[in-house]
C-alpha cells in the first residue's frame, strides 16, 4: 500500500514492554554473541517480534520506545519514577541493539524527548481510531487500558488474548474512561505514584463507581462515614489530582513522525539475515523462510549455501516447516508394515515412544510413533485401553476389554518394529533417546536394542552447549518457531492425571506422531551444523558412543542395603533432635528450624545478629553464604543450624529417597545420567542425584556405605588421581610440574618446596596443605578472599601466596589469562579434545558477574577435559572387558571416579584392564594415574 493510505488497522508496539517481557524471559538461559555481548533480550525481542509480524493482518505497524527517564511529569512531581532501580547491566547494551533490530524488520520506530512512550501510543492511537482504524496496542503495561474504546484494543502476546473493554473491567472494577481515577486513589508504587495514603485499588474502585468521578468525590469527601479514609481524603486532595496528572496519558503529543509513516513495508531478507548473523541468531535465519517465504539459496544437497561470513550451512527450512501435517493412526498390521518399510527405504527415521512412567526402567511401553518424512508421521498405539476398560477392570469385570480400542496385536507389532529398529542401514533419530532405548530394551517390552542412532538432544548440546535447554519443546520453538502440544493438555494435571494409555487415540495420535516430526526437523537442522562448527569428531567418536554405554550402565543399577539406610535414617533423626534441642536452648525459644522465615527472625530479631539482610519477600535471608559469616565470627547457633540442615538433607535425599527408588523388579536402584546439561562437558545424574554425596564428611561416608555389591560380588571403585592438576601442567606446559608428574613426586610437596621457599623433607604438614589449597584452588580460579577464608589467613597473606605461585609458576598464570581472552573474543572456551564451553557474563559490566564469568573461563577447559578423558575411557570399557572375557558391569560414573561390579575370582584381571584403559585414554605430556579400591560397599572401595 502507498504512505497516503488511509489506516484500516493499527498496532502499537511498546518497545519497553516487549523489551523486559523477553529479558526476564530468557534469564534463566542467557545469552552472548561471539564476542561475548549479551543479546539474549534482542534475541527473544526479535522472535516476538518476527511471530507477531506473521500472524498479523495490520497494515499499519510501529515500535515505540522510551528516551531518556526525565520527562514532563518530573516537572509536576519530583519524585515521580524516582525509587525505580537501574535496569540490569547485561541488558542496557541490548537497548540500541533492539532499536537495530527494529530496523533489520524494516518496521517503523518513533520515540521522543520529554514523553513517555505511553504518551506517543496514546496519541498516534486516538488518531488512529479518528479515522475509523482499529487500533491494537501490544502492550500489557496497565496505564494503557485508559485507551481501550470501540475501536482501541490492547493485545497480551504472551496469554495470547485481547484487552478490551470487559478485560479492563475485571483489573480495575471500573470502565476504562475511569481507569485513571482509580489510579489517581490507588497511586502506583512502580512509579512513585503517591496516590491516598490507606487506599487500594479495590477501595479506590469502590469510591468511583459510587461519587462518579474523582473531583466528585473529593468535593463530597466530608460525607465519608469512615473517620480514616475520610481524613485522608481531604487532607491529601490536592495529591490526588497531582496523581491524576501522573497517570492521564498526553493524547496531543506533536508529534514528528506521521501515522502514514507507519505503513507496513517489504522486509529486506538479506539485511535481516545478516543482522541475525551479526548477533549469531542462527536458529532465527531459517525461520525466516517459514515465516515470510523467503527463498534461501540451496546447493545440490538441499542445503542453503554457506554464505560469505562462514555461516553454518542452514537447510531448506521451507520444507521443514509444512503448512499441513498428515498424522496417520496405525491400527493394523497391513499399515504397520508399510510404515515400517517405507522407514527402511528412506534410511533415517525418528522415534519416539509414549509410556505409563517418566521412569524408563518400570516403564510400561504404551505405544511408539515414527516419522521418516517431515510433517508425516504416526503412530501406534500397542496398549491403550479406554476410561471405561480401566474402570471395569478396577472392578474386576471380565468385559472390561471390550472396549479396548484396535490395535496391533502387541507380539506382532514388536517383531515388526524390532526388524526396524535392530537394522544396522536405517538410522533411528531420537530426542533424549536413551530413555526410549531403556524402554525398548525392557524384556516386557519387546527387548528392542536400538542401533545405530542419533539424538537431537545431543547435537544440540555439543553445537550450544549450555547456552539453553535442550528439552524438545525448546528446541522447538527455538528453532522451528511451533510450540508442541502439551503433555498436560493431553493427559492433565495434578489428581485428574491420567496416564498415556488411557488417552483417547485421536488426542494420543495428534501429541505423539508430533513428537516424532518434530524430532525428525530438528535432526535436520542439527546434524549439518556439526560439520559447520567443527564438531563433528567430538560427537562421533565420543558423545553419540557414549549414549549406549550410559544406557548399559543406567540398566546395571546398583544394589542398596535398605536395612542400612534405615539404620542411617534413624540415626540422622536422632541427631537431628538433639541438635535441635541445643538450637532452641541457644534460641530461647522453640521454632521452625526448616522455616528460614523463622530462623531469620531468630538470628536477627531476636538475638541482634549483625549482618541481618531482608530479601524480597521481607523475610530474612538465611542461605549458607549468611550462615557461614556468622559461623566465621564465632555464634554457635548458626553452625547447629548448618549441621542440622546437611543431616536433613541427607535423610531426606539419600536414606529416606533411595529405600523408595528400588526397583521393585531388579532390587537395584537405576540413577539416570543427564549428558546435555552441564556448561563443561561433565556428566550429572538424577533419580538419585549420586554427584552430591558428601566425599569427606562421615555422614557422606555412612550413605555411601549402603550402597553394596550383589551376592558372590564385590564392589571395584577406580578414581583418576589429580587428574585436573595433571591437565593444567599439560596444556599450561608447566615443565617443573610435568617432571613432578614423571617421576612420581608429591606434587603438593614439590609446590610448597617451590614456592614458599622450604624443603620438603620434614616439611610440616600445614605447609603442604597450604600449597594442596593454592594448587586446587587455582584451577577454579579462586581469589585471594577465598584462599584467605579456606586456610584462615589474611587477605594480604593469601595474596602473597598467590602472588609467589605465579612468579614460581609463569605459565599457569598465562593459560589462565589465554583463557579469559578466549571467552571475552568468541563467548566460550575450548578444551584440549575441541569441546566448547560457553560462558555467559564474562564481558558483563557488573563486577561479581564478570569474576563468575572469569572464573568459569578459567576452570572450564581443566573440567571440561577431565570429563572428556573418563568420558573416552568409558567408551572403550566395555569393549575391553569383553575381549578380556570378563564378567564385570559398569555401574556409576561421578566426576572422575567409575564402579564396577565383579567377582572376587576377576578381581585382579579386571582391576589390570580398568588401570589400562583408564590411563590410555588420552596421550598427555604427563602420565594419568589411577587408584583402584574394592570392597563389599562402595566406601570400602574408596
Amino acid at each position: 500500500m502507498t504512505p497516503q493510505a488511509k489506516p484500516e488497522h493499527v498496532y502499537l508496539i511498546d518497545g519497553s514492554s516487549f523489551i523486559f517481557r523477553a529479558y526476564f524471559a530468557n534469564m534463566r538461559n542467557p545469552m552472548s554473541r561471539a564476542d561475548g555481548t549479551p543479546v539474549g533480550a534482542v534475541y527473544g525481542f526479535c522472535s516476538m517480534l518476527m511471530k507477531l509480524l506473521g500472524d498479523t493482518d495490520a497494515d499499519h505497524v510501529a515500535v515505540v520506545f522510551d528516551t531518556a527517564r526525565k520527562t514532563f511529569r518530573n516537572d509536576i512531581y519530583g519524585e515521580y519514577k524516582a525509587h525505580r532501580p537501574p535496569p540490569p547491566d547485561d541488558l542496557i547494551p541490548q537497548f540500541a541493539l533492539v532499536r537495530e533490530a527494529v530496523k533489520a524488520f524494516n518496521v517503523a520506530s518513533v520515540e521522543m524527548e520529554g514523553y513517555e512512550a505511553d504518551d506517543l501510543i496514546a496519541t498516534y492511537a486516538k488518531q488512529a481510531s479518528a479515522m475509523g482504524a482499529q487500533v491494537t496496542i501490544v502492550s500489557i503495561d496497565k496505564d494503557l487500558m485508559q485507551l481501550v474504546d470501540d475501536n482501541i484494543s490492547m493485545m497480551d502476546t504472551m496469554k495470547n488474548r485481547i484487552i478490551t473493554h470487559d478485560e479492563v473491567v475485571e483489573k480495575f472494577g471500573v470502565g476504562p474512561d475511569r481507569v485513571v481515577d482509580v489510579q489517581a486513589l490507588a497511586g502506583d508504587s512502580s512509579d512513585n505514584v503517591p496516590g491516598v495514603a490507606g487506599i487500594g485499588p479495590k477501595t479506590a474502585a469502590q469510591l468511583i463507581n459510587e461519587y462518579g468521578d474523582l473531583e466528585t468525590l473529593l468535593e463530597r469527601a466530608g460525607e465519608i462515614k469512615q473517620t480514616k479514609r475520610r481524613e485522608r481524603l481531604i487532607e491529601q486532595a490536592e495529591m490526588a489530582r497531582i496523581s491524576k496528572q501522573l497517570v492521564t496519558l498526553c493524547q496531543d503529543v506533536p508529534v514528528e513522525q506521521k501515522l502514514a509513516d507507519f505503513a507496513t513495508r517489504q522486509i529486506d531478507a538479506d539485511k535481516l539475515i545478516a543482522f541475525f548473523e551479526e548477533q549469531s541468531f542462527k536458529s532465527l535465519i531459517p525461520r525466516i523462510a517459514a515465516k515470510f517465504g523467503v527463498e534461501l539459496s540451496m546447493d545440490e544437497d538441499g542445503q542453503t549455501q554457506e554464505r560469505a561470513s562462514g555461516e553454518v550451512a542452514l537447510p531448506n527450512m521451507a520444507s521443514l516447516s509444512p503448512k499441513e501435517t498428515a498424522y496417520e493412526l496405525v491400527q493394523d498390521e497391513a499399515t504397520l508394515s508399510r510404515w515400517v518399510e517405507g522407514a527402511r527405504l528412506c534410511g533415517t527415521v525418528a522415534v519416539d515412544t509414549e509410556t505409563d512412567s517418566l521412569n524408563a526402567m518400570s516403564a510400561n511401553l504404551v505405544g511408539v510413533s515414527l516419522s521418516y518424512e517431515v510433517g508425516k508421521a504416526c503412530y501406534i498405539p500397542l496398549r491403550h485401553k479406554s476410561g471405561q476398560a480401566a474402570q471395569t477392570s478396577l472392578f474386576g469385570d471380565d468385559e472390561g476389554d471390550a472396549s479396548t480400542p484396535q490395535q496391533v496385536p502387541f507380539d506382532r507389532a514388536v517383531e515388526l518394529l524390532k526388524s526396524l529398529l535392530e537394522d544396522e542401514a536405517v538410522l533411528k533419530v531420537g530426542q533424549n533417546i536413551k530413555y526410549d532405548m531403556l524402554v525398548l530394551s525392557n524384556p516386557d517390552n519387546g527387548g528392542i536394542n536400538v542401533t545405530p542412532i542419533d539424538d537431537t538432544m545431543v547435537l544440540s548440546y555439543i553445537n550450544e552447549g549450555a547456552m539453553h535447554g535442550h528439552g524438545m519443546d525448546e528446541l522447538s520453538e527455538l528453532h522451528l518457531g511451533l510450540k508442541p502440544i502439551a503433555f498436560k493438555d493431553v493427559c492433565g494435571t495434578g489428581k485428574n492425571q491420567i496416564t498415556f494409555d488411557l488417552v483417547e487415540l485421536d488426542k494420543a495420535l495428534d501429541y505423539a506422531a508430533e513428537d516424532a516430526d518434530i524430532t525428525l526437523r530438528l535432526h535436520k537442522i542439527f546434524k549439518p551444523q556439526l560439520a559447520a562448527q567443527k564438531n563433528v569428531t567430538l560427537y562421533e567418536t565420543m558423545e553419540r558412543p557414549l549414549i549406549p554405554v550410559l544406557t548399559m550402565m543406567e540398566q546395571n543399577g546398583i544394589r542398596v542395603d535398605v536395612q542400612e539406610l534405615r539404620g542411617v535414617s534413624e540415626e540422622f533423626a536422632g541427631r537431628m533432635a538433639q541438635l535441635e534441642i541445643k538450637i532452641h536452648e541457644l534460641a530461647g525459644r522453640a521454632f521452625n528450624i526448616g522455616s528460614p522465615k523463622q530462623l531469620g527472625e531468630v538470628l536477627f530479631d531476636d538475638l541482634e545478629l549483625p549482618g541481618g539482610k531482608k530479601g524480597k519477600t521481607g523475610a530474612y535471608q538465611t542461605g549458607v553464604g549468611v550462615l557461614e559469616k556468622l559461623v566465621d565470627a564465632g555464634h554457635e547457633l548458626p553452625a547447629k543450624v548448618l549441621q542440622w540442615r546437611q543431616l536433613s538433607k541427607l535423610k531426606s535425599t539419600y536414606a529416606d529417597a533411595l529405600i523408595a527408588q528400588v526397583n521393585a523388579k531388579t532390587g537395584r536402584v537405576h540413577t539416570s545420567f543427564q549428558q546435555a546439561v552441564t556448561s563443561t562437558g561433565r556428566l550429572s545424574s538424577s533419580d538419585p542425584n549420586l554427584q552430591n554425596i558428601p566425599i569427606r564428611t562421615e555422614e557422606g561416608r555412612r550413605i555411601r556405605h549402603a550402597f553394596i555389591a550383589d551376592e558372590g560380588k564385590i564392589l571395584m571403585a577406580a578414581d583418576y588421581s589429580q587428574i585436573e592438576l595433571r591437565l593444567l601442567a599439560h596444556v599450561a606446559k608447566i615443565d617443573t610440574l610435568k617432571d613432578a608428574f614423571q617421576n612420581g613426586v608429591d606434587i603438593h610437596a614439590l609446590t610448597a618446596s617451590q614456592v614458599f621457599g622450604v624443603p620438603v623433607e620434614g616439611m610440616d604438614p600445614m605447609v603442604r596443605r597450604n600449597a594442596k589449597a593454592i594448587n586446587f584452588g587455582i584451577i577454579y580460579g579462586q581469589s585471594q578472599y577465598g584462599l584467605a577464608k579456606q586456610l584462615g589467613i589474611g587477605n594480604e597473606e593469601a595474596k602473597e601466596y598467590i602472588q609467589a605461585y605465579f612468579e614460581q609458576y609463569p605459565g599457569i598464570r598465562k593459560f589462565m589469562d589465554d583463557a579469559k581472552e578466549e571467552a571475552r573474543e568468541y563467548g566460550y572456551v575450548t578444551t584440549f579434545l575441541g569441546r566448547k564451553c560457553f560462558v555467559p557474563g564474562i564481558n558483563d559490566k557488573n563486577g561479581a558477574r564478570r569474576a563468575y564469568g572469569e572464573r568459569a573461563a578459567i576452570n572450564a577447559p581443566i573440567q571440561g577435559g577431565a570429563a572428556d578423558i573418563i568420558k573416552r575411557a568409558m567408551i572403550r570399557l566395555p569393549g575391553a572387558l569383553h575381549d578380556a572375557g570378563l564378567s564385570a558391569k559398569i555401574l556409576l560414573q561421578v566426576h572422575d571416579e567409575l564402579v564396577l561390579e565383579v567377582t572376587p575370582q576377576e578381581q585382579e584381571k579386571t582391576a589390570e584392564v580398568l588401570r589400562s584403559v583408564m590411563e590410555s585414554a588420552v596421550d598427555l605430556d604427563v602420565p594419568l594415574v589411577v587408584d583402584i579400591g574394592t570392597g563389599h560397599n562402595w566406601e570400602e572401595a574408596h
